[in-house]
């Protein structure tokens, strides 16, 4: 493999560096973001006090290095055969306790809280002196009170993204709007940390920016990043009060109707630890979305997408209840998940779906219909899933590297503007998009 490293140097231009200053009990940077208290902590706190180790027991290395000189330094990125990988490095969370995690045992809060391990691994950190409580190691018996700080120091595997860049559409002194490639989260979230828009526009680009709205990791496109609070706040005021106007292309499944088609089905979050978003009567939240037919190729439709709401996975659930799911969409279009009829109108039961679903990216490949094809004329690659295998250090599951059907969906944000300020700004169509598309799939 052809690899080329880029080094993420935590010195960033003297433009772009984050310098903090105090507010009365608050912090924020220069641009005016408030600045989270693990942030700060993550700055002042060394290795050895976050280990439960005394200054006379520390060695000199966790005397002077602090756990954010320790993740900066671990900023690596690797690229090769289209992907964009990071080392595993040693990350230290930093958290405290919620309202609700209040005198409940610190085992219980782990495994009900934070969804990136089994209840197996968080049992063998606490055991191993790997989380403290207050600076103290705790264990599996230790219980959580008011104003606790918690810590917990692992080995951390990031799953590859795609080496698409961040490509920039546009730029002043306050807003940055980018083309963002599919397969990236915007922020640190989960698993994901250094492979993310904003790390990498910070890393490798010298950009310090906050997201300005949501872009789902596998949907490409137009994104606005904000270089300063009040540009944040604006932008962010624009889209609530929906005088901002969005545009998405999708490549779906069949012929999609001709003429304007509306669906204002509500849609519920059925599980967010999976990121299944289904269609429900019954407690589901208001969404709205307006589509159009572009082309229809005999097998499938690009259809134009107006959502008039921003519910999570709107336009993939409402493409899916209309019985046109995105074609290559590893959720939604999923057969071994929602069966033939890819859970048109709503069909079938929740309880199963999640059961299918979570053996997906773990003992099963992402397995799109458009997936499917690839499979049949044995030209896919193979997607994630667990290898097997463990981590020599930590004994963490390995996975394969991701596929196809984990890292692109033929959804994207082709244009966003305002009629009352007279903006817009859009990118080119994707090549999926084009009726006569012949790339990896005829679908």
């Amino acid at each position: 493999m052809n690899e080329k490293k880029r080094s993420a140097d935590q010195s960033l231009p003297e433009s772009s560096s984050r310098q903090f200053y105090p507010s009365h009990t608050k912090q924020y940077d220069l641009a005016g973001f408030r600045v989270r208290r693990q942030a700060l902590d993550a700055k002042q706190s060394t290795l050895g006090e976050v280990l439960g180790q005394s200054q006379e027991e520390g060695t000199k290395h966790y005397k002077t290095v602090t756990i954010h000189d320790e993740v900066s330094q671990g900023a690596q990125y690797v690229l090769g055969d289209g992907l964009r990988k990071v080392p595993p490095y040693y990350f230290t969370y930093l958290t405290y306790c919620k309202e609700r995690w209040r005198n409940k045992n610190i085992l219980d809060v782990f495994v009900n809280e934070f969804r990136d391990r089994d209840a197996g691994y968080y049992k063998q950190a606490l055991d191993s002196g790997r989380v403290t409580l207050n600076g103290k190691i705790a264990t599996a018996d230790s219980i959580i009170r008011n104003g606790d700080r918690i810590s917990h120091r692992i080995h951390r595997h990031e799953p590859p993204v795609t080496a698409k860049p961040v490509n920039i559409v546009f730029q002043d002194d306050d807003i940055i709007a980018i083309n963002k490639p599919s397969g990236v989260p915007v922020h640190p979230t989960g698993r994901y940390r250094f492979n993310t828009v904003t790390e990498i526009m910070k890393h490798e680009m010298g950009l310090a920016v906050h997201p300005c709205h949501r872009l789902d990791r596998l949907t490409s496109g137009i994104m606005f990043m904000a270089r300063t609070a009040k540009a944040a706040q604006k932008m962010s005021e624009r889209l609530r009060e929906r005088t901002v106007y969005k545009e998405y292309v999708a490549r779906v499944i069949g012929e999609f109707p001709d003429g304007e088609v509306t669906c204002d089905m509500p849609v519920l979050t059925v599980d967010p630890k999976l990121g299944l978003n289904r269609v429900k009567l019954d407690g589901g939240k208001a969404a709205t979305t307006i589509f159009n037919r572009i082309s229809y190729n005999g097998t499938a439709s690009v259809v134009k997408c107006r959502p008039l709401t921003g519910r999570t996975h709107q336009i993939r659930v409402h493409l899916q209840f209309l019985g046109h799911p995105i074609a290559n969409d590893p959720i939604y279009a999923n057969r071994r998940v929602f069966g033939p009829d890819l859970g048109k109108s709503g069909a079938g039961s929740d309880d199963d779906i999640v059961v299918k679903l979570a053996r997906m990216g773990k003992y099963d490949e992402a397995m799109s219909v458009a997936y499917e094809e690839l499979l049949e004329e044995s030209k896919r690659s193979e997607g994630e899933k667990l290898s097997g295998e463990k981590c020599e250090i930590c004994e963490t599951d390995l996975y394969t590297d991701p596929g196809l059907n984990d890292l692109e969906l033929w959804l994207h944000a082709q244009k966003y503007g305002s009629k009352t300020e007279k903006w817009e700004y859009q990118t080119e169509l994707p090549d999926w998009a084009a009726k006569d598309f012949k790339g990896r799939l005829s679908l």
